[in-house]
């Protein structure tokens, strides 16, 4: 079985002199998906939670709606596979869009498609403190960053705390991972916020609109596309969040302005 991080050996020039250190890195490896017995697509991704990640990419897909579609899901022996069986034909895509993602994201989703939800354009809301508070708490939540470095972070909260939270290379990686520890887990709150480390781009805030998340923030920039899709789907879009300041692009009442 594949392990999320590998022992390395390095040398730094720092100060006019060679120093060799012994570390962590995160590991990147292919993961293939299998649905039903033929091979979909492969994955580049941090090998922890491939189960969550398989089964939240087809719902995160629109392939399937909730876990009872799922009559098996198992990682091969050697961790480079995982295997899902449904309990209903699925139709490959005929064409996989490569995204923005990086380590390669694919999707099939129309990037200008309106999602099947709506939102409550008042609810939930929230103090700024708030915001500042739940960015804390993602960090808190990083444990194989503080090992390794190098990898990305979402957190699924309630508001008041973190419910679930995914690592992985690809950011777009870690929200199939979350969308699939809620199937699994059975885990789905009133009030959703998610919170990553990750750019997002259109098919981040595809996943969150999926999701059914009316808030989404991150640590950093988003896309234009992204932007006008959470204006239009009517998500509340928070970037460059840090403990005492935030951005908001979109919606910006519900972060109490």
């Amino acid at each position: 079985m594949l392990a999320p991080q590998k022992s390395i050996h390095y040398k730094r020039y720092e100060f006019n002199k060679w120093v060799s250190f012994d570390a962590e890195t995160i590991v990147e490896a292919p993961v293939s998906l299998t649905v039903n017995g033929q091979a979909w697509i492969t994955f580049m991704c941090t090998p922890v939670n491939l189960e969550a990640m398989a089964v939240g990419f087809l719902y995160n897909e629109g392939i399937i709606d909730q876990m009872e579609s799922v009559a098996d899901v198992r990682v091969c022996e050697h961790g480079d596979n995982v295997d899902v069986w449904l309990n209903k034909d699925a139709q490959q895509p005929k064409s996989w869009r490569r995204t923005s993602g990086c380590t390669g994201g694919v999707t099939a989703v129309d990037a200008l498609a309106r999602p099947d939800v709506t939102f409550d354009e008042n609810r939930p809301k929230f103090e700024p403190e708030a915001i500042g508070h739940l960015v804390e708490m993602l960090f808190e939540s990083q444990e194989l960053y503080r090992e390794t470095g190098g990898v990305h972070t979402s957190a699924l909260s309630d508001g008041k705390r973190i419910l679930l939270s995914a690592e992985d290379i690809g950011r777009h990686n870690t929200l199939d991972k979350i969308a699939g520890l809620c199937l699994i887990n059975d885990i789905w709150p009133e009030t959703r916020i998610l919170i990553t480390t990750g750019r997002i781009s259109s098919e981040m805030l595809q996943k969150a609109a999926r999701l059914r998340v009316p808030i989404l923030i991150s640590r950093t920039s988003p896309s234009s596309l992204s932007i006008e899709m959470a204006e239009r789907y009517g998500i509340t879009l928070i970037g460059y969040a840090r403990r005492q300041r935030f951005n908001v692009y979109s919606n910006a009442q519900r972060a109490g302005f």
